[in-house]
């Protein structure tokens, strides 16, 4: 049976109401709405992982004693403890808000689920609680966003990655974030990204209908369905200016604009449709000197 399709104008009338109601995230996130990411799916957790670091492990430095820090980790802690069975010597878990579950049934799933593929797991033995995984995986969750990875120490980290985050970054806060990240990196250090540039509201380009005083009033921006609008070749210059070299990996393209162009405000009608049509890409950024 086919899925009931909500159409994106509802999605937002929705979202915008349910955003305001007195309901905490999580009961939210267990019933399916303003969920951040899919994580908790310990196969999806897995490849997810294993797609940046192993895309990247051969940059690094050294793949001893590495130091990995995951922006956006949404509703899972998982990249703690993938990062602890692939050898990390610590791990810093980066959110704008504490999103994760609580639920220690998740974490103990995706255990399972790696040792079924014989990957180390020992130090999970008897662990029973949120914050013995964090101790054992010598992991940090840090929720306050910009004003977090501003506390972290130059050179510090390795590795970064994230899956479907960057979009989601602030406007505002996009370069910034950009050149604390380039900042933590140690020389030597690698970072992966995926970014997906469709709307979140149906998989078109409906968010590059509005205006930019709308979209990023603070009522909009924290209602659920908020993405930053910067297309590709925007995000590349912003990544050069805050110090990082790019080698995209991989571009996903619509055959043809999923959105009529003269349905797209102002700001967007006149962008060439070889950027418009990008859907989404993945990105490997290193530190320029």
């Amino acid at each position: 049976m086919n899925q009931l399709q909500i159409p994106w104008q509802c999605k937002i009338a929705l979202k915008l109401l349910l955003a305001r109601l007195p309901i905490k995230y999580q009961s939210w996130s267990n019933i399916g709405i303003f969920r951040h990411g899919t994580m908790k799916d310990p196969e999806y957790a897995l490849r997810v992982f294993t797609t940046h670091f192993e895309r990247v492990r051969s940059l690094l430095s050294t793949d001893k004693h590495v130091v990995g820090l995951e922006l956006g980790p949404g509703d899972s802690l998982s990249g703690a403890i993938l990062g602890a069975s692939f050898g990390f010597e610590r791990v810093l878990l980066v959110d704008v808000g504490r999103f994760a579950s609580n639920d220690f049934h998740t974490y103990e799933a995706l255990i399972r689920f790696l040792q079924s593929r014989d990957l180390p797991t020992g130090r999970y033995n008897d662990c029973q609680t949120i914050e013995e995984l964090l101790l054992r995986s010598n992991a940090t969750y840090l929720t306050g966003g910009l004003r977090d990875l501003q506390e972290i120490p130059d050179g510090s980290v390795d590795f970064v990655w994230s899956h479907a985050v960057l979009e989601h970054v602030r406007r505002d806060e996009f370069l910034p974030t950009m050149r604390e990240l380039r900042r933590v990196l140690a020389p030597g250090g690698v970072a992966s990204h995926r970014i997906d540039l469709a709307d979140h509201l149906g998989g078109a380009l409906n968010n590059l209908r509005f205006r930019r005083t709308l979209w990023e009033s603070s009522t909009w921006s924290s209602s659920g369905f908020y993405t930053n609008r910067i297309r590709y070749r925007e995000m590349l210059d912003l990544f050069q200016e805050a110090g990082f070299a790019s080698d995209v990996v991989r571009v996903d393209r619509w055959k043809q604009l999923p959105t009529p162009r003269r349905k797209l405000d102002r700001e967007f009608r006149s962008q060439p449709d070889q950027d418009l049509v990008v859907s989404g890409f993945d990105v490997i950024l290193t530190p320029r000197n």
